[in-house]
């Protein structure tokens, strides 16, 4: 059973990766339409999505307490703020063609997590992550010092993902109830958005036509499913599995960049890349190490 469960647990996490992963062509498909809108109709739907799961799985009560507690939905006020942030640079990236940019990102948050760690909760990190920084250091400056370009986006995503999980390891909350929080705290200003959007030309009025309409409250779904099944998945497994398989996504994106969305890879960026690729094996074989002492 034990096994059952682990092979469940790792399945549904790689699940999660390989959708966020691919999503990329979803976020395509609505090329056409302005990229503060679609964040906003996907905060929305992503709320109004957990809203109806929360209720099927009778988590009303734990909300309610959320909503009683001004300290816990100000932290919930912050990180729908810094998910936003994510979202709206992600969405952009990917319908500006930078979705390079947005794979380099995610490369690097894992990075980011461990500074912050060390910064914030006086974490230790161990040799190899360390150099994996070194790593990750090295292509960026290379990066910068090449191209005489700063990788803004890529740093905007990966930072505002690092500092989100910061913040809600602050949050004695279910993530499924905290997604619904921090939605709930943004769906405000997301509706403003709309309103304002759709009447003065910059919604999705004649833009989209007929059946693709739909794709706005699949916005919701596409983002709270593979969540959900990550947060099934990790529960069954250890950590640093997690760790070795949060990789999938960005390199799921930097290969749809490459192949399907034919964005160019200089020489520059290719070395940056590798740069951090050879990085991030450090990491890869530290977990897979643990992974035999524990004979997983």
């Amino acid at each position: 059973m034990k096994y059952k469960k682990r092979t469940l647990g790792v399945f549904s996490v790689a699940f999660a990766y390989v959708c966020w992963g691919v999503l990329t062509v979803f976020w395509n498909f609505l090329g056409e339409v302005n990229s503060v809108y679609i964040l906003a109709q996907r905060i929305v739907w992503s709320m109004v999505f957990m809203g109806i799961y929360m209720t099927a799985a009778g988590k009303w009560t734990e909300l309610q307490k959320v909503l009683k507690d001004r300290k816990k939905l100000s932290v919930c006020f912050i990180c729908g703020i810094l998910i936003t942030i994510n979202w709206g640079v992600y969405i952009f990236a990917v319908n500006s063609g930078h979705v390079l940019d947005a794979s380099l990102g995610y490369f690097i948050e894992p990075v980011l997590v461990v500074l912050l760690g060390l910064i914030a909760f006086r974490e230790k990190p161990s040799t190899l992550e360390k150099v994996t920084f070194a790593f990750a250091v090295a292509g960026l400056v290379y990066l910068v010092i090449m191209t005489r370009t700063f990788p803004a986006l890529a740093l905007l995503i990966a930072g505002s993902f690092a500092v989100y999980g910061a913040v809600k390891k602050k949050l004695d909350l279910s993530p499924q109830a905290s997604l619904f929080a921090e939605t709930l705290c943004m769906t405000p200003f997301a509706l403003l958005f709309i309103i304002y959007g759709d009447t003065h030309g910059m919604g999705s009025i004649g833009v989209l036509q007929g059946m693709e309409y739909l794709l706005l409250p699949a916005c919701g779904v596409i983002t709270s499913v593979p969540l959900l099944m990550f947060n099934i998945g990790v529960k069954e497994i250890p950590y640093y599995l997690s760790g070795i398989l949060m990789y999938i996504n960005p390199t799921l994106q930097f290969l749809m960049g490459l192949f399907y969305f034919h964005e160019e890879l200089n020489r520059s960026r290719l070395t940056a890349f590798t740069f951090i690729w050879v990085g991030v094996l450090f990491t890869i074989y530290e977990k897979v190490k643990m992974m035999r002492q524990e004979k997983i």
